[in-house]
Parts: C-alpha cells; sequence; structure tokens
C-alpha cells in the first residue's frame, strides 16, 4: 500500500519489536498514532495491550479493519479514524507512536496537555534534538523549555533510513517521555507558555525585546510591570541563554 504524504512506514521487525519492548505494556490502554499498515500495531497486541489507534488515512483505516478484525471483535483494537491534532482522543495510559513527521510539535504539545503515564515516540533525528536540548545551550526552544518543564526526556536510539517504506531522507531517533511536576514552582501555567512562545518567537533578540515585542501574545500591562521587576541579568539575555527557573521566574511576577 502506497504511504500518505509524510507517512513512512516501520518495516524493520528488529525495530518495531524494540520500541514495543521499552516499557510494560500488558493489560495497559496504549494509543498510537498514525498506525500505517499495523507493524507497531501488531507488536503492541502481542505485548498485551489494549491498543487505541487514530489515523487519518481513511484507505489506511479499512484495511487495518480487515487485517485486525478479530482483535477489534475482541475488544483489544479500537480505530478512530481523524487527525490527532484536533479530534477527540480515546482513552489511554501510554502512548507508543512512530508520528507524522509534519505534525509532531502539535501532537507532542497536545499529548502533554492531555496528560499520560508514559510515551515512547518516534521522531526526525533533529527533532529529538532540539527536544532533548538542555536550556540555557544554543539549540534550545520553545519544544525544548515545553517538554523539559513538565517531563524527563531520554533519547533511547536512531533508526536509518532502511528501517522504512518509503525510506525518509533523514535519521529517526526513539524517545521515552515521562511526566513529572515542574523542578520550579510555576503560579500560572497558560502564562508560563505564552511567555515562552513570546520569547522564542525572537529568540535572536534580548528578554527584554522579545517581552516588549509580543504584540497580542502578553497584556502590554503585565510586560511594563515585569520588565521593571526583573533583574538586569535577565533581561539582557536571549532566550536561549535562560534556564527552566529563569522561564518560572519571568511567569511568577505578579503585577
Amino acid at each position: 500500500m502506497k504511504a500518505p504524504k509524510d507517512q513512512h512506514f516501520l518495516v524493520d521487525p528488529q525495530a518495531v519489536e524494540r520500541i514495543a519492548g521499552l516499557v510494560d505494556l500488558d493489560g495497559r490502554k496504549v494509543l498510537e498514532v498514525g498506525p500505517g499498515e499495523g507493524a507497531l500495531t501488531r507488536a503492541l497486541l502481542d505485548h498485551g495491550a489494549y491498543v487505541n489507534a487514530v489515523e487519518l488515512d481513511h484507505e489506511l483505516v479499512e484495511y487495518l479493519e480487515i487485517l485486525f478484525s478479530d482483535e477489534i471483535e475482541a475488544g483489544r483494537l479500537h480505530l478512530t479514524r481523524g487527525d490527532a491534532t484536533r479530534c477527540p482522543l480515546p482513552p489511554f495510559d501510554i502512548v507508543v507512536s512512530n508520528l507524522p513527521y509534519s505534525a509532531s510539535s502539535k501532537i507532542t504539545f497536545r499529548l502533554i496537555d492531555e496528560g499520560f503515564e508514559v510515551a515512547v515516540l518516534m521522531y526526525q533525528s533533529e527533532f529529538a534534538r532540539r527536544m532533548v536540548a538542555p536550556a540555557g545551550t544554543p539549540e534550545c526552544g520553545r519544544l525544548s523549555i515545553m517538554v523539559q518543564t513538565y517531563c524527563c526526556v531520554e533519547r533511547c536510539f536512531d533508526l536509518p533510513p532502511s528501517c522504512f517504506s518509503p525510506r525518509p531522507q533523514v535519521r529517526s531517533t526513539v524517545v521515552k517521555i515521562t511526566p513529572r511536576g515542574p523542578i520550579f514552582p510555576i503560579r500560572d501555567t497558560a502564562l508560563y507558555a505564552d511567555v515562552v512562545r513570546a520569547l522564542f518567537s525572537h529568540r535572536r533578540k534580548t528578554v527584554r525585546n522579545c517581552l516588549k515585542g509580543a504584540g497580542g501574545m502578553l497584556d502590554p500591562a503585565w510586560v511594563s510591570h515585569v520588565i521593571a521587576a526583573l533583574p538586569e541579568e535577565i533581561l539582557r539575555s536571549r532566550p536561549e541563554e535562560l534556564y527552566l527557573e529563569d522561564f518560572a521566574t519571568i511567569t511568577n511576577v505578579v503585577e
């Protein structure tokens, strides 16, 4: 079957088994986004999971309904046709997925908002590298800060293009994400997300100029108060030079 645009089917049996074996799935509700032709789905079922799969392509949904008819009838697999960035997600405890490259960021942020026990996710290697980049380093960005604020991230292993059909142009990386509470207190999590977004919208500017240029993302009166209250050391830094504590400090300034 021809893969939909931006989707690369994982076809290497050893890679599939490696991914499915990273966490204990026996008896757990597992969300799989983009099951494709079902190679990983089969492995998840073999490991004892109850799989709730979300697939956008209607032809693939029909194919999976035939391939896994027995598992669907037994209640081991439930298929949802929809866009995982916006459709209602079925119940789940754990996430194991080879995410579509173009939707990786949106789906990751949504999963963190939804909540889960642990997630094993495959990304483009460059995307995974940015996700695990420590705060205060040039490679860190909005993705790094938001994920690491609420989760522990472990880079598990890389996979070459030969593990997929069709072969992608880049290597892929499997990442294990485990939620935890923020290391530093955050007074308003919605404001925190807006502050991080505003700062990294102009990452080469200083924090002072990023806040001033935040436009509709942040309340101008609050911005003026924050700039007056923050130490100069933070205000003259660039966002990529800040640590997690600094983002919390900015957010927690009370007008």
